[in-house]
């Protein structure tokens, strides 16, 4: 059983060079005879390849595979035959590194697709194959090539616009997942998981390889790595450090039913029902006093100690200016738990 299969269209630099593929319909962990299929007409091999293939390569695979029951790939192919953009058909045996620009794209349409969540795809080194980009309205431009470009277009009358100039395009012109808001879509990277139900207001950014896993409201940042739970909220301009932004291999997560305040952030997991005061950022090292049912100090422990513990309350004391946390249980109990050795 090979990991994934897509048939893609995309954009060559003059050097022949992929700079980014669009995947309609990829399929995760395809059916054997789609695979076998692909190795009687397109070449394929075995591994994981991205096979620049023909009208006629495509047709005949279209045929081929017209006698199965896959008619959504084999209508695919035959209106890919037709493209005035080159076509590429990747295959991936195994979701091992990436070895090229098609393969990572295909990784990326996986995860905004909703077919793996974060962490469930390997995406070590992809930076080295995403090429930075011009991203315009007529779609991605070498940036050695831009400038003929853009003097192209005004020769011609027109107005090249670039949106933006990164290794990452945005999702949107991409991937549009079934009951999502989003109201900026330049703020919504290709790979990012966007759940159904969730609300990604002006300000809400979400990188790729993170997301949110059902309804929530995004108002803040969503680092790489990070995956919101369903009913979490992140309040205006909060954030979440990811793996890119000084977490290291930490994976910061954010449980169900939590409420990041605004302007506030967290560098530590963050368990069910948990709340963080606005304006208050907590990172792994923040001495953080524990506090009882009284309002009596327990114990002062740092941030890390508390990490995924659920019913949490994180506030800063108005007057001392510590940061404080209180609990729905009571604190002497999650003390216990914290000292335990089982």
């Amino acid at each position: 059983m090979s990991f994934a299969f897509g048939i893609g269209i995309g954009t060559q630099n003059r050097k022949g060079e992929w700079l980014e593929v669009f995947y309609q319909q990829p399929v995760l962990m395809p059916d054997n005879s789609l695979v076998e299929i692909a190795g009687n007409t397109l070449g394929y091999a075995g591994g994981n390849q991205a096979i620049d293939v023909t009208p006629e390569q495509l047709t005949a695979f279209a045929d081929a595979l017209g006698s199965t029951s896959l008619s959504d790939q084999a209508s695919l192919a035959s209106k890919a035959a037709g493209s005035e953009r080159p076509v590429v058909v990747t295959i991936l045996e195994s979701d091992a590194s990436a070895t090229s620009t098609p393969e990572v794209y295909l990784k990326l349409h996986l995860l905004s697709h909703r077919l793996v969540k974060p962490h469930n795809v390997k995406l070590d080194g992809i930076f080295g194959l995403l090429p930075n980009l011009a991203w315009t309205n007529e779609g991605a431009i070498d940036l050695d090539e831009l400038p003929e470009r853009r003097l192209q277009a005004r020769l011609n009358g027109k107005l090249l616009e670039v949106k933006s100039v990164d290794k990452f395009p945005q999702m949107t012109d991409y991937v549009v997942p079934r009951g999502v808001r989003i109201a900026d879509t330049a703020r919504v990277r290709l790979g990012a998981y966007v759940g159904e139900g969730t609300t990604v207001m002006h300000e809400g950014f979400i990188n790729f390889n993170a997301g949110t896993e059902g309804t929530s409201m995004i108002e803040g940042r969503v680092s790489a790595g990070v995956i919101i739970g369903k009913g979490s909220d992140l309040g205006g301009s909060s954030s979440t450090m990811g793996t890119l932004s000084g977490g290291g291999n930490i994976i910061i997560a954010v449980g169900e039913n939590c409420l990041i305040g605004a302007n506030a952030g967290i560098g530590i997991p963050l368990g069910d029902r948990c709340t963080v005061e606005a304006g208050l950022y907590i990172t792994a090292g923040s001495k953080v006093a524990l506090l009882d049912d009284q309002n009596k100090l327990v114990e002062v422990i740092k941030a890390r100690d508390l990490a995924g513990k659920p019913d949490l309350l994180f506030r800063r004391n108005s007057q001392t200016g510590a940061v404080e946390c209180k609990t729905n249980k009571t604190a002497i109990e999650l003390n216990e738990q914290l000292h335990a050795n089982n």
